[in-house]
């Protein structure tokens, strides 16, 4: 579980595109090369410590296998008859 604030930030923004770029037709592949581009420009613009990269790379990777994360939402409202 990520508990530095910035991490936190890069972990939702990693994740909000990862779903966004399901939602747009990308397959795992380009999701997962998006990522890995992601986490490389944070190891080289040092904007966390390593370690922190780390965990963050641990649970962007989690988040991606989990296929729950890239289901469409089936709210499914019935329409019922007021007459």
């Amino acid at each position: 579980m990520l508990q530095h604030n910035q991490s936190i930030r890069h972990y939702q923004k990693i994740t909000d595109n990862m779903v966004d770029l399901w939602r747009r037709g990308y397959k795992f592949d380009e999701i997962r090369l998006h990522m890995d581009g992601y986490i490389s420009c944070l190891r080289q613009t040092q904007a966390l410590e390593p370690y922190h990269i780390h965990r963050l790379e641990e649970e962007a990777m989690s988040f991606l296998r989990d296929p729950s994360n890239f289901e469409l939402s089936t709210m499914v409202q019935t329409e019922t008859d007021y007459y």
